[in-house]
């Protein structure tokens, strides 16, 4: 299989993103106090910032900032508690770098300041579903958007997730939306989509999106796959939170061999060099990630 030759275009803002051999990496940065892997450890904005260019050097395409945490069980917060931790940390890193920077949000008026302060796209989990405005915030700017699948909310969503079949619903779900949001002003060739691993969905039902890449891809456009440290690798590897990284790479390979076109982690060099050094080894070809732009040399 030829990987990553789907003819899509991704227009985040100024960038515009083509398919490439290798997988590009969104690096996680959490400014919360709570977030399931690494939070309280970038509250500081120096700190995070610091965070957001190691990201970038490591090999990072776009930096992903969220200030709410969305794990299982977590409580929401209020938009002026989740705008004092994101803006100043897009502000400063945008003074500092020229990546792409994605805002990891539900609400619209986080989505709009964020993007005021420099970020190129907006990574919403509930897929523009949560907050009404959010449509229209993202139509009123050139931004990328990233469509994700979760049934329920972070506060129910494992309690009990339930699918007749998973692959079927979440490419439904990505039709229907992809459809809603041209007719609210977002074109398709601005939206990637997430299935949403870990969001209202069980071991089994994880496993099943990341074996169905291609089902998933025909909607036509790029997939993003957050599965970074995950609650199904301990399923899968019965290894608790600080012993996943391994698992972590295993399955970046696997996603990689199927064509992803977006890994979402929080250990950015270790997988940028694991991608280099598969794919050398499948082509007989070195290539080389930095800043999201792939080099043959």
């Amino acid at each position: 299989m030829e990987l990553n030759a789907a003819p899509w275009t991704w227009q985040l803002g100024v960038h515009t993103w083509y398919p490439q051999p290798l997988p590009r990496i969104m690096g996680i940065l959490n400014v919360t106090p709570d977030s399931f892997s690494d939070g309280g450890r970038y509250q500081d904005v120096a700190a995070a910032v610091g965070q957001g260019l190691q990201l970038a050097a490591d090999g990072a395409a776009v930096i992903d900032i969220g200030g709410e945490s969305t794990r299982p069980g977590a409580e929401p917060v209020s938009a002026d508690n989740e705008l004092r931790r994101v803006i100043p940390v897009i502000a400063a890193l945008r003074q500092q770098s020229t990546i792409p920077i994605s805002i990891d949000t539900m609400k619209a008026s986080v989505a709009r300041e964020a993007l005021a302060a420099g970020a190129n796209i907006v990574n919403d989990v509930s897929g523009l579903t949560f907050d009404r405005k959010m449509p229209e915030t993202c139509a009123a700017s050139d931004c990328g958007v990233i469509v994700m699948h979760m049934q329920g909310s972070p506060q129910t969503m494992q309690a009990n997730p339930h699918y007749i079949d998973v692959v079927t619903e979440i490419r439904q779900f990505f039709d229907h939306q992809l459809h809603q949001l041209a007719a609210a002003g977002i074109e398709p060739h601005r939206v990637m989509l997430d299935p949403g691993i870990g969001f209202g969905k069980a071991a089994r039902h994880n496993l099943q999106l990341m074996h169905s890449l291609k089902e998933l891809r025909a909607a036509g456009r790029p997939l993003l796959i957050g599965h970074s440290r995950k609650r199904f690798l301990k399923h899968l590897l019965g290894r608790e939170l600080d012993e996943r990284s391994a698992g972590t790479l295993g399955v970046a390979i696997a996603l990689a061999e199927q064509g992803v076109d977006l890994l979402r982690v929080h250990e950015v060099s270790p997988l940028r060099d694991a991608l280099i050094a598969w794919q050398a080894i499948r082509t007989g070809e070195i290539h080389t990630l930095s800043g999201g732009n792939d080099t043959v040399f």
